[in-house]
């Protein structure tokens, strides 16, 4: 009997003979058969641990765990956290729900938010995807157009989260896309268009299918500029997305609202008391059909949530409190040049002071407080002086007019 007949398979003992191929190792072979059986184990295995892994990762962030992780990172907006967190935890429960008899089909919990520039409507969804740990995407709707115009499709929005999920199309379906600037796309008359309306209500209508939920051709690379490529389908049915925009001058089809509602005799002195300053807390999806979004839209973006407008008191809490506050992160980057940064009282409350009265919001105060530190940062890690205390003088003496006025004109 020759060398190779006496060859047999190192994981069952099968002779060469017996088998159909075996595959010589370094000092083992494997035959054809253990080779099937390895391959469905470690199939099982894989499924088997991306459900497990799905629901160990989703179960346990129930709405108070979300909120509760939301606080750390987002000063106020308390209603707002709530309807997120409700709103992404039925999300995700619809996502493990088995199939049952009774044929209850769960629908999407998608979000629109309605709030001023700067309130933190994007730092919203940027921490509950983090929290949850599945691909986000953030997309401008002010660049999209309908199919065929210049411009970008809107199957590009998922182009970006497959990106997000490094091609992964199983992770990129779980995934959650925030679209920006949505109030940028309502419609430009109260009447349906007769003429093309390409970057509004034409987007309007080739959004319906994605947040409804369908299978998508999308082009990984951008549609239009490789038209050669393979195009991967993705299905958005278990996509969360999250629509946010400021809507400017909604404000004032909600006061028309209100004061209508207000007339005549069964008007209640209760009711009349309405807080002029904050217009968006009374927000209802009428208000949004009024400004131009089509009712389709709105049907399939059920969770409606409004953003407060940021006081001196909130600013305030920004700068210093949430796990990672503007202050804290300029403390750490001193502290890696060895160099011991503080700031007073009185230069914090100048800095809100400056951003309330130049309208600059949350964003607006990192801009204020580069300007005020970013002397000390080119200086200080070449010299020896390993003390920097901001003082409301210093903070003076580095905003001048001309700088505000800057920083006015870029928010």
């Amino acid at each position: 009997m020759s060398k190779e007949e006496n060859l047999e398979c190192s994981f069952c003992g099968r002779k060469k003979a017996e088998t159909d191929l075996l595959i010589a190792g370094m000092d083992a072979h494997i035959c054809d058969k253990c080779i099937e059986q390895a391959y469905g184990i470690v199939q099982e295995e894989v499924s088997e641990s991306k459900s497990n892994g799905l629901s160990k990762d989703l179960m346990i962030k129930k709405p108070l765990e979300i909120k509760g992780f939301l606080d750390q990172y987002i000063i106020g907006q308390d209603e707002t956290k709530r309807a997120m967190a409700v709103a992404v935890y039925n999300h995700y429960k619809r996502l493990l729900q088995e199939e049952s008899e009774d044929d209850v089909e769960i629908e999407k919990s998608n979000i629109i938010l309605v709030g001023e520039t700067g309130t933190g409507k994007t730092l919203v969804a940027k921490t509950i995807a983090r929290m949850l740990n599945v691909p986000f995407a953030i997309v401008d709707a002010t660049v999209l157009t309908q199919a065929g115009y210049v411009g970008e499709d809107v199957e590009s929005i998922l182009s970006k989260l497959l990106q997000a999920a490094d091609y992964d199309v199983e992770k990129a379906q779980r995934g959650i896309i925030f679209i920006d600037e949505i109030d940028k796309i309502a419609r430009k008359g109260d009447n349906p268009s007769i003429t093309r309306d390409v970057s509004g209500e034409g987007v309007q209508q080739a959004l319906l299918k994605l947040l409804e939920g369908t299978v998508v051709n999308v082009a990984p690379k951008g549609g239009r500029k490789h038209p050669e490529q393979k195009f991967i389908e993705v299905d958005t049915k278990e996509i969360l997305f999250i629509a946010g925009g400021a809507f400017s001058g909604v404000e004032r089809l909600i006061s028309k609202r209100l004061n209508m509602q207000a007339v005549g005799f069964s008007a209640s002195l209760d009711e009349d008391k309405i807080d002029e300053e904050n217009l968006l807390q009374y927000i209802i999806p009428s208000d949004l059909k009024a400004f131009g979004l089509i009712p389709e839209i709105i049907g399939r973006l059920p969770v409606l949530s409004y953003m407060n407008p940021l006081n001196a008191i909130t600013l305030r809490s920004i700068l210093t409190e949430p796990k990672n506050a503007i202050i804290k992160q300029y403390a750490k980057l001193f502290t890696m040049d060895d160099v011991n940064f503080s700031i007073e009282e009185e230069a914090l409350n100048y800095i809100v002071e400056k951003a309330v009265e130049y309208k600059l919001g949350a964003r607006g105060l990192r801009s204020l407080c580069e300007a005020i530190f970013t002397d000390a940062m080119f200086d200080l890690p070449s010299s020896d002086e390993k003390e920097f205390v901001v003082t409301k003088d210093y903070a003076e003496a580095k905003l001048t007019n001309t700088t505000l006025k800057k920083l006015k004109t870029a928010s």
